[in-house]
């Protein structure tokens, strides 16, 4: 098994790889980042992990940003890119392709760190909104 030293470590993104993410070119997704990971000598300081599914397909190719868990969806090739310049100068993309949590996720209440997606139901009712 692979072991990483990660202490330099400032930013670490999870690149889903799950079926959705798969057709959204999600392989050519993680070859960009990581391209353009090495070509600004950035290996010690940004890491890569590929994902199985992040339950977010709707919003494929997705990649989280950590430590600061940031979810950015509708991710390309050129995206990618400039997510790691932006990340390796300190900053983030435009935050239309940036989750917040208020859009889609719910805390459980239940669970201190736990996020559960909304119902079909109430996730239309949003798409359409509420009207009794």
């Amino acid at each position: 098994m692979t072991t990483w030293n990660l202490q330099e470590t400032a930013c670490h993104f999870l690149i889903c790889n799950g079926g959705s993410c798969m057709k959204k070119q999600a392989d050519e997704v993680t070859l960009a980042i990581r391209d353009e990971i090495a070509l600004l000598d950035a290996d010690r300081q940004i890491h890569t992990t590929r994902t199985r599914c992040n339950g977010r397909c709707a919003d494929a190719c997705v990649v989280v940003a950590y430590p600061e868990g940031v979810w950015y969806k509708d991710i390309s090739p050129e995206l990618g890119r400039e997510l790691v310049r932006r990340h390796a100068a300190g900053g983030r993309l435009e935050e239309r392709i940036v989750y917040s949590f208020d859009q889609r996720f719910v805390a459980t209440g239940l669970s201190v760190t736990g996020l559960e997606k909304p119902s079909r139901a109430a996730e239309e009712e949003r798409k359409e909104g509420y009207t009794s």
